[in-house]
């Protein structure tokens, strides 16, 4: 008894486009065909379509099936293999499961990791913005120094000035504001250096995390607010020196 192609679909469980696609690329050969032409499928063909199917329903992709040929009833490696690749998918997403409960909990941005992402509830968007391209640039040690300024949670009334500064502010005021800055950012920059040069580490390179961190600061800041960052970094060199 032979059937046709779409009675061995049938038969199969798959459809007639899926056993068509396995004689394209290899993987059933192709029957012999009745004198009107037509595809006469046996018991052998029906018995390597439902192994096929049963091993892409396991997850082996189609190339691999084909590289296994007829013969291999128990394919230990591509079996293992795929239990491998399962195994680190169900941690992976075990990880994300328990971040995602960690967000919900705390109602916070999904911008940052779940353990940055509360101490930035009393930044400025600015502020905030400017946190998760750091926290992409950085490297481990840069991520890890971020992470404890965050939860420090550590300010001075100038930066309240600072945050508020307008864009038209005139020399004076931002002078003023940079001198009373400077001690506080020279504290902050001593106790976590990593942050001073985000570029060491990191994992998109020294380069362009360099040119990152300076276009975040020019599309976030304003300008009253960037030349405050300069001159407070002009003082700090002088205090070095």
């Amino acid at each position: 008894m032979t059937w046709s192609t779409r009675q061995l679909a049938e038969l199969a469980g798959t459809s007639v486009r899926a056993v068509r696609h396995y004689h394209d690329i290899g993987l059933l050969d192709e029957p012999e065909r009745a004198s009107n032409g037509y595809k006469r499928y046996g018991v052998a063909h029906l018995l390597r379509v439902l192994r096929i199917k049963r091993l892409a329903d396991l997850g082996i992709p189609l190339s691999q099936i084909a590289e296994m040929g007829d013969g291999e009833d128990f394919p230990r490696d591509a079996l293992q293999t795929l239990d491998a690749e399962l195994s680190a998918t169900i941690d992976r997403l075990q990880r994300i499961r328990v971040e995602l409960a960690l967000i919900l909990r705390q109602g916070v941005s999904t911008d940052l990791p779940p353990d940055m992402g509360p101490a930035t509830a009393v930044l400025t968007d600015a502020d905030r913005d400017f946190t998760v391209i750091l926290a992409r640039v950085l490297g481990p040690s840069g991520s890890e120094a971020l992470r404890g300024l965050l939860h420090e949670q550590r300010t001075s009334p100038a930066m309240s000035e600072f945050d508020d500064l307008a864009a038209t502010a005139d020399e004076s005021t931002r002078a003023d504001l940079a001198e009373r800055l400077a001690p506080y950012v020279g504290e902050i920059t001593a106790e976590y250096p990593q942050l001073v040069a985000p570029a060491t580490d990191s994992p998109v390179g020294a380069r362009r995390a360099a040119e990152t961190v300076g276009k975040a600061l020019r599309d976030l800041y304003n300008p009253a607010q960037l030349d405050a960052l300069v001159r407070i970094n002009r003082l700090l060199v002088a205090a070095d020196e």
